[in-house]
């Protein structure tokens, strides 16, 4: 069993890959060489998301993801991402990609944040997306 683990807030995921996506996202961890202890994934609503965003963020926007790093230490990853299915679906649809591709790469962006990555610059965005495209590949590849 993987320390990563997919929780659902109010709304369940619909995606039937769960087991091999939790499996892999452990392997995002090796591959980038940090140690994880426990990471949740969390599935939610707009509306829950958006609760989250005003609690901890101050910011009053909807949004597909937010990591949280809980981690004490760089060598023990702890962390909860959460992501709003709805958003995920209507992202697939603007971006004319599949829902099962859009959540991967939802699920890989909040890992890589756990792991280090940035993404509030033009520079730091295009390093993020270009390791969501690089473990997308490696995920398809391994299915």
């Amino acid at each position: 069993m993987t320390p990563v683990f997919f929780n659902y807030a109010d709304v369940r995921l619909p995606y039937n890959k769960k087991r091999i996506l939790k499996s892999f996202v452990f392997k995002l961890f090796i591959l980038e060489k940090r140690q994880i202890q426990r990471v949740d994934y969390v599935f939610c609503s707009d509306e829950f998301l958006v609760k989250l965003n005003q609690i901890h963020l101050q910011h009053d926007t909807l949004t597909d993801i937010i990591t949280f790093d809980l981690s004490e230490s760089n060598n023990n990853v702890v962390g909860e991402v959460y992501i709003s299915v709805e958003r995920v679906k209507e992202n697939a649809a603007i971006h004319k990609t599949s829902f099962a591709s859009e959540i991967q790469r939802v699920v890989f962006h909040g890992a890589l944040h756990l792991c280090g990555y940035k993404d509030k610059t033009i520079k730091q965005s295009a390093e993020m997306r270009a390791m969501e495209d690089k473990y997308l590949k490696m995920f398809h590849v391994e299915q």
